[in-house]
């Protein structure tokens, strides 16, 4: 049996004599591990602590409690500190707002007086609006504060 290339030459092809070894089958064990893995969530495999996985037998470790040093927990106050007082710098863009809303108003009166009810309704509309998103600065830095 042969084949001829575009030179002429002719090129013998080969059977194999003995057949390929038979695939190396699964243990049970493993097929079952692995199928098992296969079926849990990623966020599963990937968040889950090691000393609850029950696939890897690893020697028993004792388990560390958390310490908190002094200086750790003193590190966590500053850092509250330091959030609490950014969230706070909220409040003085509301105190500018209301100057502004009842700086707009008295101008408005000086401009044209007929229009005194309506300018005051808009008045009191961007003052509440404005002072709200004060106590909401407000209530994040106590958040902040007392609640972390």
């Amino acid at each position: 049996m042969g084949t001829e290339d575009a030179g002429g030459d002719t090129a013998k092809v080969t059977l194999p004599t003995e057949p390929p070894p038979p695939p190396a089958r699964a243990d049970p064990a493993q097929f079952r591990c692995c199928s098992r893995a296969l079926a849990r969530p990623v966020s599963v495999a990937v968040f889950s602590r090691p000393e609850e996985s029950t696939q890897v037998s690893l020697p028993a470790q004792p388990r560390r409690q958390f310490r908190s040093t002094a200086l750790a927990r003193d590190i966590d106050t500053a850092a509250k500190f330091i959030g609490a007082g950014a969230a706070t710098v909220g409040v003085a863009g509301s105190g500018a707002g209301i100057g502004t809303v009842f700086g707009s108003l008295i101008i408005g009166y000086a401009r044209n007086p007929s229009l005194k009810q309506q300018l005051f309704s808009y008045a009191i509309l961007g003052f509440a609006l404005s002072e709200a998103m004060g106590l909401f600065c407000l209530m994040v830095a106590f958040l902040i504060l007392f609640a972390m």
